[in-house]
This record gives structure tokens, C-alpha cells and sequence, in this order.
């Protein structure tokens, strides 16, 4: 499984609703209209179904219809998106995206229910995967501590590996859980991924369904160099069941004059929205990096000129075709030296499954947002499809 086909899609988390109708009213508007720009007979689509849906598509023989609704529109499922649990497009979601923690029965019920609705929605022997959340949110209070909290997520992951295992046994069908490292949370780099599949998830038969979600604009907001968190994953003999292609912010503080660092920061301040969480790394040369757990609250009150750090990177994910946008740059980069790397011999084993995560579309700057939302994930489809093109991947 060194080099799959690779394909290629976009996260449907995107679009708001929680129930399988307006899912699908979504995707006939946006995806059929992405599609159809892209001039493809066939669009991958990253499905994100909450548990409203999820349940809804477990009655009957409503997953098998929506499998055929899909194929009329020439629509691919081939991953979901079971990071968020509820509705993602509250006016506030903030730290509610890591509830219910992998501690709870309620999140590992909800992702088996998901591998249930993949496997019906997956043509047979094909493989499929499931992202989800790096264990939750680290603990200020209550029951339990941080550790007591990996020890239950551990059970939860291996039961949920033997479900899957009888899945494939039963169907044919293999479906990857792909742990998500992002910042702040239990899981937040490479080492933690590592460190936590050594202590907790060491059965190899399990590791078979329990991977790794490589999100590129989690990892570039915590400075780190691609090619060490994939070698990372490869030392440890971790497979990569999904990246996420995605581009933070980055602002270049140390090659500013103060004029231009005020109006930097009035550009950044446009982007510290109160819908998502949006963690920032700072970075400083000698000390390195400070993490600030929300962008609105380290811009407020704060004088450009006091700005001492070299570099921030924003979790904001920005349209991955975007260099740089007035005084702000992307992390752009980081997503090719990703997808060169993972083409290397010595590259981690990888499922082939690339999506598109640009979810705050809707919480963009209006100046951003222009060609209307199905034409714009169109254009970021296209960007990625030129670049595996041009680096001889797809």
C-alpha cells in the first residue's frame, strides 16, 4: 500500500446541516456545481455526517439509497469527516468540536455507526477511512485526569478496532480510523501521536484500522517540519489513513516596518471570528514556540508595535490556492513539501486519500469570498489536481 491511486476530494463539512435531507440539498447545490466547473465525470466528497444523520442513514436500506443517490451525481464517497460529532455551524462552536472525548462510550459508538454507513456507501474491496478527534480537549477540571482519560480512549479504540476487523471479515470492506493531531488538544504533534500508539495502541492487528490523520495545517501552526512528522510516523510503523489538505495563516513579523505591522494587524483581526477556535503558534527566535489557545483573544488590546515574535501561524483554514492575501501569507508550502515527501520510498505507508479541508469558507473576510462557494471549492480541487500533476503523483 506504499503507492495507491491517489484520490482526491473536498470536506462536505463545509456546508451546514445535520440531517440526511439538507446533506444532500448541499451536495446537489455546491458538489454537483463543483463537479460541473471541474468538467469530471466523478468528485470525491469527504462526507461529514453528524450523528443526527449518521443515525438516520443506520434505518433500513436509507444508506444503500443514498449510495445510489450519490453514484446518479456522480458523486465519490470514500472518506467521512467524524471529527465533528453536532452541529458544526453554530454561531459558537469553539471548544464544543471536542465533545463527546474518545473517553465516552457516546464517541465510539457514533464512529462505529459511521464505519456502518462507509461500508454500504463503499463499492466492494475498496478501502475507506474516518477521521476523528486527537482523544479531546486536555482537562482544566473534573473527574478525570488527562492520563485516566488515553487509558479509556485506548479501550474504546481497540473495541472499535475489533468491530472493524469483523466488518472487513463480513464485507470485504477494509475502513481506517484516522486519528487527527491539532493543536491544543490531548494529541497535538507527531510525538504525541507516536508516544500514544506506543504506550496505548501497541496491538499490531489493530493498527491495521487505527492510523493517522495528517492534517498539514495543524501541523505547520505548530512549526512542524513535514518531512520529520511523516518519518516520524514511518519509524513508528504507522500508517497515514488520511490528509487533510489544508493552509493556516502566517504572518511575518520580523521583516515588518511598524507602519506595515499595524495594518497586518488590522488585516489578522478580521479573521478572529467567534465561531471556530482559531489556536495560534508563536514563534521566537531563541525560545521557540508559545501556543495561544485563540486568536481573538491574543489580538485584543494588543499594540502592533509590541509585537516581538518572528512568525505566527493562525488555525484558520484558508483557501489552499492562496499564497498570500494583502500583508498575510499562507502556509502554502507545507502543503507541497508534504505531498513531494509522500512519494519517497521512505515515506509512511499511505491509504491515497487526499481532502480538501477548507471549512471556515463561510467565516471568511467577504473580500475572499467572490466566485460563490461552489465555484470556489472547484478552484482548490483544481490547485491540488495540478500539483500532484506537476509532481508526477496522480
Amino acid at each position: 500500500m506504499k503507492r495507491p491511486n491517489w484520490t482526491t476530494g473536498y470536506c462536505t463539512n463545509v456546508h451546514a446541516g445535520t440531517d440526511v435531507p439538507t446533506i444532500q440539498a448541499n451536495l446537489d447545490q455546491y458538489a454537483v456545481a463543483a463537479k460541473k466547473e471541474l468538467q469530471l465525470p466523478e468528485l470525491g466528497v469527504g462526507l461529514w455526517l453528524p450523528a443526527e444523520a449518521t443515525t438516520q442513514l443506520l434505518d433500513s436500506r436509507r444508506a444503500e439509497e443514498f449510495s445510489d443517490w450519490l453514484g446518479q451525481r456522480g458523486l465519490r464517497s470514500y472518506t467521512i469527516n467524524g471529527f465533528p460529532y453536532d452541529n458544526f455551524h453554530q454561531p459558537i462552536v469553539k471548544h464544543r468540536v471536542y465533545e463527546p472525548g474518545w473517553w465516552t462510550e457516546s464517541r465510539r459508538d457514533y464512529t462505529i455507526g459511521l464505519a456502518l454507513v462507509l461500508d454500504r456507501l463503499l463499492p466492494p474491496g475498496e478501502l475507506g477511512s474516518i477521521s476523528t478527534l486527537p482523544i479531546g480537549w486536555p482537562s482544566s477540571s473534573g473527574w478525570r485526569t488527562d492520563q485516566q482519560r488515553l487509558q479509556q480512549a485506548a479501550q474504546h479504540l481497540h473495541q472499535v478496532a475489533d468491530r472493524l476487523h469483523e466488518l472487513e471479515q463480513s464485507s470485504g470492506r477494509r475502513i481506517v480510523i484516522a486519528i487527527e493531531p491539532e493543536p491544543g488538544c490531548l494529541l497535538d504533534t507527531a510525538d504525541d501521536v507516536t508516544n500514544f500508539f506506543e504506550h496505548y495502541l501497541q496491538q499490531q492487528t489493530h493498527r491495521r484500522y487505527l492510523t493517522v490523520c495528517h492534517d498539514i495545517c495543524h501541523s505547520a501552526v505548530m512549526f512542524e517540519d513535514q518531512l520529520e512528522v511523516l518519518q516520524a510516523y514511518s519509524a513508528a510503523g504507522l500508517t497515514v489513513g488520511k490528509v487533510q489538505v489544508s493552509s493556516a495563516i502566517e504572518v511575518h513579523w520580523a521583516v515588518m516596518s511598524t507602519g506595515r505591522k499595524q495594518e497586518a494587524l488590522r488585516q489578522l483581526m478580521e479573521f478572529a471570528e467567534d465561531r471556530y477556535l482559531h489556536q495560534t503558534g508563536r514563534f521566537q527566535h531563541p525560545q521557540g514556540l508559545t501556543l495561544a489557545e485563540d486568536l481573538p483573544d491574543l489580538t485584543q488590546g494588543i499594540q502592533a508595535q509590541s509585537i516581538q515574535d518572528d512568525i505566527w501561524r493562525v488555525h484558520f483554514h484558508v483557501p489552499i490556492f492562496l499564497e498570500a492575501f494583502g500583508n498575510l501569507a499562507s502556509t502554502q508550502q507545507e502543503i507541497l513539501r508534504c505531498l513531494r515527501y509522500l512519494r519517497h520510498p521512505e515515506a509512511p505507508t499511505f491509504t491515497g486519500h487526499l481532502e480538501v479541508e477548507t471549512y471556515a469558507w463561510s467565516v471568511l473576510p467577504a473580500v475572499m469570498q467572490r466566485e460563490g462557494l461552489g465555484k470556489d471549492i472547484a478552484r482548490e480541487i483544481s490547485w491540488l489536481r495540478q500539483q500532484l500533476l506537476r509532481e508526477g503523483l496522480n
